[in-house]
């Protein structure tokens, strides 16, 4: 049986640079940093692409964002990915509980249309605001199994295999499908377009579609950026007269002994 997998990506800062939020306090500011999917998100993509070079499936991506994220949506289509469906919206106004109800209202109207998607799959968490919610509220609005923080998942037999690490070493979980699961980074590779990978990426139409319903909005109060780490600075000397306490340093960190 071919599989229909849905994967949801999300434009994210790319949190390589220094973290800055913004004014309101309500999500990373990536103007300076340059934007990106999460790796979890990579994970996920390319999971979806394993599966269904598996049976012939067919992979979709979606996203909920504004214009630009579009870059994201071609990005994954360069590695696998097979159709793309872009719910064009400012992503700041919706919370998780309005994410999930856009992303259920495609995987209806899809299914509606003959697409089903047998298995979604999430990055386990939004690597810009922290949320952990989605892929649990998406299950619950579909009436469907999920599984959390997962890095291998494989499908046979109309059964999803997931496969983690948990706090007492590797756990595995056997659901039916349809079913939803979140994913964490480390258990694949993603891989990397190729010039024609995004060639190909670039020649594919993209659903665009609108929200079903005016969002609620995130509830969170704001995101706060932790201390810096604190840092002690101890002075040696100046010139050759730093030599001996260099000298004394190296032989108390064990590099060198006399």
């Amino acid at each position: 049986m071919m599989t229909g997998v849905l994967v949801c990506v999300k434009r994210v800062p790319d949190s390589s640079s220094e973290v800055v939020l913004t004014d309101d306090g309500q999500s990373v500011d990536g103007r300076f940093a340059g934007f990106t999917t999460s790796v979890h998100e990579e994970c996920a993509v390319e999971l979806a692409a394993q599966v269904t070079a598996a049976d012939g499936g067919e992979a979709t991506v979606l996203t909920l964002g504004d214009e630009t994220a579009v870059e994201q949506l071609r990005a994954s289509l360069a590695v696998g990915c097979t159709a793309a469906t872009h719910v064009v919206a400012d992503p700041q106004r919706f919370g998780p509980a309005d994410v999930a109800r856009e992303i259920a209202a495609v995987v209806r109207d899809h299914e509606a249309q003959g697409r089903a998607h047998d298995l979604i799959l999430l990055g386990n968490d939004a690597a810009d605001s922290g949320d952990f919610q989605v892929g649990i509220r998406l299950a619950y609005e579909l009436g469907r199994p999920v599984v959390n923080g997962v890095m291998h998942v494989s499908v046979a037999d109309g059964m999803v295999t997931a496969r983690g690490t948990g706090p007492d070493g590797h756990e595995t979980y056997r659901v039916p499908l349809p079913a939803v699961v979140t994913v964490l980074e480390g258990g694949v590779e993603p891989r990397y377009p190729t010039v024609p990978g995004r060639m190909r990426a670039k020649k594919v139409p993209i659903e665009e579609r609108s929200p079903v319903a005016a969002p609620a909005g995130p509830s969170r109060v704001r995101l706060l950026l932790p201390p810096p780490a604190p840092s002690d600075v101890q002075i040696l000397g100046k010139g050759a007269d730093a030599a001996p306490a260099v000298v004394d340093l190296l032989e108390k960190l064990g590099v060198v002994s006399r």
